[in-house]
């Protein structure tokens, strides 16, 4: 018997590779064209493709009766100054008179210089304006009432000051607890309100109107130290030149006294 032959084996089913391996070939080189379309793109070409992608989308948008919106890019708003609140009219109106008054305490301070530099006159703010404070040592004698003629002369400045403008004043004359008794004085609250009253006749004789001074006699009642030592009950006996930031308010009825009374 004769040997059989082997087939021949077909060489086309080796070469189907290169087919795949072809078109995988062509993709990428078609792949890096675009790339380098797209980088290669300027400015005028990027126009032409925006305004023709927004006529396709417009038209399409129109054939479909659909609403489309264009998120618009955000813009920023303009930095705003803040601005420090406004006062009222009343506030801006008590603010000027306050620094009047200021301005008419200093001017006080520099008639009082004397006084000022031996430490017997203090200057302090209140809620209800300006206070000087003045020793009862540099205006009179121990007990006495009568003003010395060095703080006849003082005083006589600041009235002069205190004429120029239309606060109301009020003296206060204070004591310490050391009681007294005289036949002028029988006790602290006359020597503290006769003292007061002399220094609001200076200012009145000086030309302040006597409408807006008010005289008072506080006695021991308004310390402002301790009076268990010697410098202390010096401290409390002093005269106080109190500068009103306001005119006080006149009185209001509040109901007929039958009605008052009525039970």
């Amino acid at each position: 018997m004769g040997r059989r032959k082997r087939p021949v084996e077909e060489h086309e089913n080796h070469e189907r590779w290169l087919v795949s391996y072809a078109d995988f070939i062509t993709l990428l080189f078609a792949f890096f064209v675009v790339m380098y379309a797209l980088s290669s793109i300027n400015e005028g070409k990027y126009k032409i493709l925006s305004n023709s992608l927004m006529s396709a989308f417009r038209n399409t948008l129109d054939n479909t009766d659909s609403q489309f919106i264009i998120p618009q890019p955000a813009q920023m708003a303009a930095p705003s100054i803040v601005s420090p609140p406004k006062l009222s009219q009343p506030d801006e109106a008590r603010q000027r008179q306050r620094e009047r008054m200021r301005n008419i305490a200093k001017e006080i301070m520099e008639a009082l210089a004397p006084l000022v530099r031996d430490g017997k006159v203090r200057l302090l703010e209140t809620s209800r304006g300006v206070t000087i404070e003045i020793a009862d040592s540099a205006l009179f004698a121990v007990g006495q009432a009568v003003l010395n003629s060095e703080s006849k002369l003082a005083l006589h400045a600041v009235a002069e000051v205190i004429a120029t403008a239309d606060f109301p004043v009020t003296i206060e004359g204070h004591t310490d607890n050391v009681p007294i008794s005289t036949a002028q004085f029988p006790s602290n609250w006359e020597l503290s309100a006769v003292r007061a009253t002399t220094v609001l006749r200076i200012f009145a004789d000086a030309g302040v109107p006597p409408v807006r001074l008010t005289a008072i006699g506080y006695g021991e009642t308004r310390p402002v130290e301790d009076n268990d030592s010697i410098e202390g009950r010096a401290r409390n006996r002093r005269v106080s030149i109190q500068i009103d930031s306001t005119l006080p308010e006149l009185p209001t009825e509040v109901g007929a006294a039958t009605d008052i009374t009525r039970p």
